[in-house]
């Protein structure tokens, strides 16, 4: 072989592996690329995913708070007429036309109750009168009262054994406080279908 012969096989072989280094080197740098591209894809993916659940819960979230402030001004507008129709109630009840019988009643319940010989009487300011009247008519009632006294309330009586000092509450707005959690729940009931 000559010289020129052995120099071009010699560069061809060089030619040869130089393009094959290439080759593979191109090759690595393609598969680099490709891992890149996928974990750049997985990232986004992953991001998305984070961003996509983030945003629902915050959806959920103000959902809720929405429905609980719904809620909350529901109940308080069904409060607000309940509140309405217990003053109307005490209303009706203060100015009842006979309230002073009423009142009077309440005391003999409250004497039947206490069972007192004798007892202090508080009503209404503006029943004192009236009570007054109509347990001077009654011989019995009068005979174990030994002291009317005026109450800020909107009617009734508290009646108060002279000697223990136990009293009855008998006014409108206790009997109306106690009554008010039998009656509440058919009143709901009955407007708002609860």
């Amino acid at each position: 072989m000559t010289m020129d012969n052995l120099s071009k096989v010699i560069l061809d072989n060089v030619r040869a592996e130089a393009e094959d280094i290439i080759k593979q080197a191109e090759e690595k740098a393609q598969q680099k690329i490709e891992s890149a591209r996928i974990q750049q894809n997985s990232r986004y993916e992953e991001e998305k995913t984070r961003l996509l659940a983030e945003a629902h819960n915050e959806a959920a979230r103000i959902k809720a708070q929405s429905s609980i402030s719904t809620r909350i001004e529901l109940l308080k507008a069904k409060n607000e007429i309940i509140d309405d129709i217990v003053a109307k109630v005490k209303k009706s009840l203060a100015n009842y036309p006979d309230k002073a019988s009423l009142a009077v009643n309440c005391i003999r319940e409250g004497i039947q109750a206490g069972g007192a010989e004798t007892v202090i009487v508080q009503v209404a300011p503006e029943d004192i009168e009236k009570v007054r009247d109509i347990i001077k008519k009654d011989k019995e009632l009068s005979s174990r009262i030994s002291e009317i006294k005026e109450l800020k309330c909107s009617g009734g009586s508290i009646v108060e054994d002279s000697e223990s000092g136990i009293s009855i509450d008998n006014t409108f707005d206790t009997r109306l406080e106690s009554l008010l959690p039998k009656v509440l729940p058919e009143i709901s009931q009955e407007l708002f279908g609860l």
